[in-house]
């Protein structure tokens, strides 16, 4: 077969080729030069985003480490601290650490996904020695489980505590270093359940480990125990908080304005207890957010996603209890701000009785209290636009108008606060935290059980708390040792950084936690135990009916909240305080689902009725 002259023709030198391309492009682009400049703009427009993006990686080739962290923080915190951490460990050791973020989602999402990753995990351990997985197996994480002395022999401890015991005794690890961020609840609900330690198994790495080599930073003028009755580190040192957390209201001022807020309302007398901002120009209390001008309004997220956000919700319902009890206190000549008088200590009979009237009283109060908190959340729901699964979109939505008003971690409305700043240093959106209206909490970080890299998840936990990883938290973008992006905004948990050497250089240094601490004590015996259920009831009596519920406070509003009526939409005797801490609690707990699903069908229920009652009402003026 002969070759056709083509394949005979020697190929030209590459040379020939490009000179050939070039005078061919030269030519197009005397012929076209609109059309190029066009198609050259183009493709700088598409392409220098991805020129100048920022590398998630500090350095480039072969890292000589890697480090894992499952984590709800958001791109900007991990870029700066995954970048801020390299430079160190290269700096410090010459290493070239890469950190691999894990972000499933919320806490709610981190939480279910250590779950199963630490059931499959140990589901293997246990079959591997030939068990057979059952139920008292799958146990092996529940904290409610109390171990029996040590010394009491095997033979008279039940299934389900050898299995909770081996797996306390054990490496076993879901391949992952480290848990940073969220709230100290969830790193609670963690350590309970033995996914989080101390220290790894040769007492080498770990929080408690670090305890011994910086006991400096534990003194409590460095980082305190506990604050404002939040707990700042687990007594076992299986986790410590490295940033502080408070929750407030997200707002923008343009949109009040737009609203009409700053002058008194016109309505009628029965009405106005209702309208809380009266002539208020910017909210300044959580009741503020339940005025009928916003309806429609106000941003929310639903506390099942969210741990932060059911904290947010469960410092409303503090205060409230605070306030009801102060108040009751107070109309009965006792004075709240002095210690509680002791029952057993009384001297006489009159003291005796007069001390147990205080505490029934404060009983009494929590209760109403709780009530009162609980009709509250309704009216700010009933404002709700939506129930977001996703607490960033608060502060992004009031940020772009499509919301007034939020509630929102922190750090959140302050970064949007920031990014809308003109040049005078004015925003329309601005953040503050309702004075008294919430505690100052942490956000920590731990080591997983069985980390892959303990001795980098210590260098890491060690950075973070390091002057230099506290800086990253609250100084400004430019300043030494601040971040090279973004400006976090989020307050560092060490008492130290709030001098005047380190406030010159922060985002907020107006803003001094520590000082203001004491205008709210988080009492946990009153609402820790409803933790879970104050997530199901706001689920049920507010976003699975929140059709209902608006249409009902659009009726009341309109109609100058008649008595039955506004009686009926605030009937929350279903879900009182003995009923949350009691029943709907054991049911949470409860293995069975069906129990569950049964009572969150019969409670949902019973709220349409009563908001489709007091449209019927509201609208026959009753």
């Amino acid at each position: 077969m002969k070759e056709s002259p083509s394949s005979q023709r020697p190929a030209r030198p590459l040379r020939v080729r490009l000179q050939r391309f070039g005078r061919a492009l030269r030519a197009s682009i005397k012929q076209h030069p609109r059309e190029f400049s066009v198609g050259l703009a183009l493709v700088l427009v598409l392409a220098l985003p991805f020129a100048l993006r920022p590398s998630s990686r500090a350095f480039s080739g072969r890292p000589d480490a890697r480090l894992i962290i499952i984590t709800p923080h958001n791109e900007t915190i991990r870029s700066e601290f995954g970048r801020a951490f390299a430079q160190h460990m290269f700096d410090q050791t010459g290493q070239r650490i890469e950190i691999d973020w894990r972000t499933p989602g919320g806490t709610s999402e981190i939480a279910m996904s250590l779950q199963s990753e630490f059931s499959a995990a140990f589901q293997n351990h246990w079959r591997r020695s030939g068990r057979s997985w059952n139920a008292d197996a799958s146990r092996f994480n529940d904290r409610s489980i109390a171990l029996p002395d040590p010394e009491v022999p095997d033979s008279e401890w039940d299934a389900s505590q050898l299995a909770r015991r081996e797996f306390l005794e054990s490496n076993v690890g879901v391949n992952i270093d480290l848990f940073f961020g969220g709230g100290a609840y969830d790193f609670q609900v963690q350590a309970g359940a033995g996914h989080l330690v101390a220290s790894d198994p040769d007492g080498n790495y770990g929080p408690a480990v670090l305890a011994i080599e910086r006991p400096e930073w534990f003194d409590p003028e460095i980082i305190p125990e506990s604050m404002s009755g939040e707990p700042f580190r687990d007594p076992d040192l299986r986790w410590i908080g490295v940033c502080l957390s408070s929750f407030g209201i997200c707002y923008n001022t343009d949109v009040i304005e737009r609203l009409g807020f700053g002058s008194m309302p016109q309505v009628g007398e029965r009405a106005l207890p209702y309208y809380p901002m009266a002539d208020k120009a910017a909210p300044d209390a959580w009741e503020d957010l339940a005025d009928p001008r916003f309806f429609r309004q106000i941003a929310l997220a639903d506390p099942t996603k969210s741990g932060s956000v059911t904290k947010a919700f469960e410092m409303l319902i503090q205060q409230r209890i605070r306030d009801t009890i102060d108040r009751t206190l107070m109309g009965e000549g006792y004075d709240p701000d002095l210690p509680p008088p002791s029952v057993e200590a009384a001297a006489t009979p009159d003291a005796r009785r007069r001390a147990e009237r205080y505490h029934q009283l404060v009983d009494n109060s929590i209760r109403e209290g709780w009530l009162d908190a609980m009709r509250l959340i309704q009216r700010i729901s009933a404002n709700g636009r939506y129930f977001t699964d996703e607490a960033t979109k608060i502060p992004r939505d009031v940020t772009q108008g499509n919301a007034a008003a939020g509630m929102a971690i922190d750090f959140y409305g302050r970064t949007y606060n920031e990014q809308v700043r003109r040049p005078d240093g004015s925003s329309r959106v601005h953040y503050l935290t309702p004075l008294g209206g919430s505690s100052t909490g942490v956000d920590p970080i731990a080591m997983l059980r069985g980390a892959p890299s303990p001795d980098l998840a210590h260098a890491f936990i060690e950075f973070v708390l390091t002057t230099e990883g506290q800086k990253l938290w609250n100084y400004r973008v430019g300043t030494p040792g601040g971040p090279q992006r973004t400006a976090l905004r989020r307050l560092p948990v060490r008492r130290d950084m709030y001098t005047p050497e380190h406030l010159q250089h922060m985002s907020d240094p107006e803003v001094m936690p520590y000082e203001t601490a004491d205008l709210f004590i988080y009492e946990p015996e009153w609402t820790a135990r409803a933790f879970s259920a104050i997530r199901y009831i706001i689920r049920l009596m507010c976003i699975d009916t929140h059709a209902e519920q608006s249409a009902a406070w659009q009726a009341l509003v309109e109609a100058g909240f008649p008595p039955r009526a506004t009686a009926v939409f605030h009937d929350v005797s279903l879900v009182s305080y003995d009923n949350a801490r009691g029943h709907i609690s054991s049911t949470l707990s409860s293995s069975d689902k069906l129990q569950e699903v049964r009572l969150a069908r019969d409670l949902a229920n019973s709220f349409r009725q009563h908001y489709r009652m007091s449209i019927a009402l509201a609208r026959r003026n009753e």
